[in-house]
């Protein structure tokens, strides 16, 4: 007999200026990503009598692992932690790429996305059943509209890891680790002001943001049309860059170019 896993809720807590710990859960048991401190969890389990059975973790940067120690500590829940990253603490269970997990009775496969970070890893599920999508919990690597910084990684390794996530099914749901949103889309803005999906995202997220709510989930699929991050090889996107490429016309050269742009920009 085949066991049919209870629906899945997937939940953005916020935390700190800027994060969201998202919160999984099957209305009974519940597992967290990138606790960046742990009273907002708290918070969130006792409102909502879910019992912690497990953390996953992305990457090594401090507002994403703040909070994991104490919660640990709290509930002894697992934690799933990258294998090359370098954590300020030992234990929990290492995964490297290729990896499966199995959570709230969903396989999700372990993703190498390096670029951010040189250890950064991704999780994504496999739907329990037909009609229920994926769920993409990528960190700090793509953000709705952008991508994450390159504070370790490569321009080559991080348009790797963006081709890797845009490469998986339109209707899969990204759920990154920070509300940038209206920023990127402003950025966006500058390299395609003509590209009418990009236009209709901000005005819809400058609502869902005035009522307080958060402009996540995003799609994999909304992303290859607004996010110029995977949109580097468009005409149009190469043509904005060309007067800050300085000879450079390989798709490595062309997302350093967009990358640095990004950096400076205000």
């Amino acid at each position: 007999m085949t066991m049919v896993a209870p629906p899945l809720s997937v939940e953005p807590v916020p935390s700190l200026s800027d994060n969201y710990i998202w919160l999984l859960h099957d209305g009974r048991q519940a597992w967290v990503v990138d606790p960046g401190e742990a009273e907002p969890v708290q918070r969130a389990l006792h409102a909502r009598n879910l019992s912690l059975q497990g953390i996953l973790i992305t990457h090594h940067h401090g507002d994403h692992i703040g909070g994991v120690v104490a919660l640990q500590a709290a509930t002894a829940c697992r934690v799933v932690r990258p294998a090359r990253e370098p954590l300020p603490w030992d234990g929990g269970e290492p995964v490297d790429d290729g990896a499966v997990l199995t959570v709230l009775g969903r396989r999700w496969r372990v993703l190498a996305v390096p670029g951010h970070t040189l250890g950064h890893v991704a999780y994504v599920s496999e739907p329990a059943a037909a009609g229920e999508p994926a769920w993409l919990l990528c960190g700090d690597t793509l953000f709705s509209g952008g991508c994450g910084r390159l504070f370790e990684g490569t321009p080559a390794q991080m348009l790797a890891s963006l081709d890797r996530l845009a490469a998986l099914p339109d209707d899969t749901q990204v759920c990154c680790a920070h509300e940038y949103t209206l920023a990127n889309l402003r950025f966006a803005l500058t390299v395609e002001p003509d590209n009418a999906a990009l236009q209709a995202h901000r005005t819809l997220c400058e609502a869902q943001r005035a009522q307080g709510q958060p402009t996540l989930p995003s799609t994999i699929g909304l992303e290859r049309a607004i996010n110029p991050f995977l949109r580097t090889r468009e005409p149009g996107v190469r043509a904005a860059l060309q007067p800050h490429l300085a000879g450079a016309t390989d798709d490595v050269g062309v997302f350093a170019a967009l990358r640095r742009l990004k950096d400076g920009f205000r």
